[in-house]
């Protein structure tokens, strides 16, 4: 093989290398932005977090706090604009899975066990994005928040 020839075939062999590792690239890029439009945040946050989120959402109607504790329970005191739905009810996971999963949502229980395994189903069921208050209630109130009776 002449050098001429020679010098060709190693131009072409690296353009065609070049070629598929930016095509690769690409397809890599695109697979990124695809997942990252679909990343889940579920989190558990402090009282003073869940304060922090309450306030940086007061006017955002794609923010919900969920309280999931007992309708008695909700009626003695809860947090102010909460929706009650309750985790002991035979329909729970049902309710969860027909709100909307795009919204942001805050839960709360009493004390953190129950809106801990509502966190933990609102995962399962693809939910965007979700906060889990610990301590529920207790604590905010422990912490000197203001509740609504």
């Amino acid at each position: 093989m002449n050098p001429k020839n020679l010098m060709i075939s190693l131009f072409l062999g690296a353009l065609i290398i070049g070629v598929l590792l930016t095509s690769a690239c690409i397809q890599t890029e695109t697979n990124t932005t695809k997942s990252e439009t679909q990343i889940q945040i579920i989190k558990n946050i402090t009282p003073e977090g869940a304060y922090i989120l309450i306030k940086e959402n007061k006017d955002n109607p794609n923010f919900t706090i969920l309280d999931v504790r007992t309708p008695e329970e909700f009626l003695g005191e809860y947090m102010e604009n909460a929706v009650n739905l309750d985790y002991y009810s035979d329909t729970f996971r049902n309710d969860l899975d027909k709100l909307d999963k795009n919204k942001t949502y805050l839960i709360y229980c009493r004390s953190g066990r129950r809106s801990e395994n509502a966190l933990n189903i609102m995962k399962e069921l693809d939910f965007r994005e979700v906060y889990n208050m610990l301590g529920g209630i207790i604590k905010w109130k422990s912490e000197g928040l203001p509740t609504t009776k």
